[in-house]
């Protein structure tokens, strides 16, 4: 897809318009053109690129003053990716050296829903302390496709992707298994997967590999014992949907429409939580 360049020309939206070969989903604020990590330099709202940043600094009042202020493009380390990283490291081993009490506390029970609803989300950080390679394999599938999308979609939203990820995960865990606890952050890496596959086909990359990938770590969840292959299914359906949104709205000019896409996914899981315990409490006489 290609969009007129305000400098003239056309440039093609999907990829950053200095970098043909990185795709990107971060517009400048000023021109609309697609820019990648390394070409954006944060602004009041949103990203500038390097030319309307020269622009606005050569039509700026000169006023002498001994204060230098400096302005350089972000690196682009994906630093949304690397702080959950961290946390659920930080989390991991403050379970094993504080004990149960904090996997009881952040882990994500259904009956327990109402009256402690954050655990559908903090569940995400949490890891079983049995065996190392829960949080390594969640740790090394977020490393390679969280750094991905957070320099393709920009930190907010993929924190947003995180959490409603990990959020659908824990209301298919509500609908399908709602006497199980659970914990760790395979929902949200699965709407990560689910979020990938939706952005490779609409910029028109294979993504076979990918299915092949989604499609064997969800047969490993139904036929490994002790793995909640509901809550994977909950958070690639999720992230899909994200998914769906973001490449749906990238203009600059959609970014109230993405806003209300991502309030209505949220509005989804909310309601789909809701009659997930109305059968719970129905069902236990909660």
């Amino acid at each position: 897809m290609t969009d007129a360049n305000p400098h003239g020309g056309t440039v093609d939206s999907s990829v950053c318009y200095r970098h043909p070969n990185r795709p990107s989903f971060v517009l400048c604020q000023r021109c609309g053109r697609t820019i990648c990590g390394e070409c954006q330099t944060p602004a009041a709202v949103g990203f500038h690129c390097p030319e309307c940043i020269r622009e606005s600094r050569a039509n700026a009042p000169r006023v002498k003053s001994r204060v230098r202020v400096a302005m350089s493009p972000t690196s682009g380390v994906p630093v949304v990716t690397y702080s959950i990283m961290a946390l659920c490291v930080v989390i991991w081993l403050a379970e094993i050296f504080i004990g149960d009490a904090v996997t009881a506390y952040l882990l994500y029970y259904p009956p327990l829903t109402v009256a402690e609803p954050w655990r559908m989300l903090t569940a995400a950080f949490v890891h079983s302390t049995s065996s190392p390679f829960h949080l390594l394999f969640n740790m090394y599938a977020l490393w390679l496709f969280g750094r991905i999308l957070e320099q393709l979609l920009g930190r907010w939203r993929f924190l947003a992707l995180y959490f409603i990820s990990g959020f659908g995960g824990s209301v298919a865990v509500l609908l399908l298994a709602p006497i199980s606890a659970v914990v760790g952050a395979s929902g949200a890496v699965f709407g990560l997967f689910g979020a990938f596959f939706i952005i490779q086909r609409r910029l028109g990359a294979r993504s076979m590999q990918l299915v092949v990938v989604i499609g064997i770590n969800l047969v490993i969840g139904f036929v490994i014992p002790g793995i909640s292959w509901q809550g994977h299914v909950g958070g690639l359906i999720a992230g899909s949907l994200v998914g769906l949104v973001y490449t749906s709205t990238r203009r600059s000019s959609q970014k109230n429409k993405q806003v209300l896409g991502l309030v209505g996914v949220v509005a989804l899981l909310l309601a789909a939580t809701i009659v997930g315990w109305v059968l719970l409490a129905a069902r236990f006489g909660l």
